[in-house]
């Protein structure tokens, strides 16, 4: 039997919400959508997501949460499909960069989820209904 399920990558921006009880209907809708990816197994992220969440959720969030809170989050998401990138990844991220006029960084997540075959990128960061070479941006919050 054929595995039907669709690889979806989520920004860290999405995660974030997820955990940010602050964030209201934002966090109501990621909060959703991570037990949606979590139960069907769908879900992946890159190494980049869990360090920039990890930073983010203890120190610039409204409602920072404890070191051992995020600590679990973190151990929580490594359940999930990562990538670890390595320099061909950067290499690529580049290529993005200078293709797309996206930020580094950004380049490197389209780069990871391109990497792991995923069709969907969930990011309120980058411009919902844009493809980057072959995985489309979706907003969440839209």
């Amino acid at each position: 039997m054929k595995d039907e399920r669709v690889r979806q990558f989520v920004d860290t921006n999405v995660l974030v919400y997820a955990h940010d009880s602050s964030a209201g209907e934002k966090h109501e809708k990621a909060k959703k959508l991570i037990a949606d990816l979590w139960n069907t197994r769908e879900g992946c992220i890159s190494i980049q997501v869990l360090q920039e969440l990890f930073v983010t959720l203890v120190k610039k969030v409204p409602m920072p949460l404890k070191l051992e809170a995020a600590t679990a989050v973190i151990q929580d998401l490594g359940q999930w499909a990562i990538h670890l990138p390595d320099v061909n990844d950067i290499l690529e991220a580049i290529e993005i960069h200078r293709q797309y006029n996206l930020s580094f960084w950004d380049s490197m997540i389209v780069c990871s989820a391109r990497s792991m075959n995923c069709t969907i990128l969930w990011s309120e960061d980058l411009n919902a209904g844009q493809i980057y070479m072959g995985v489309k941006v979706e907003n969440p919050f839209v």
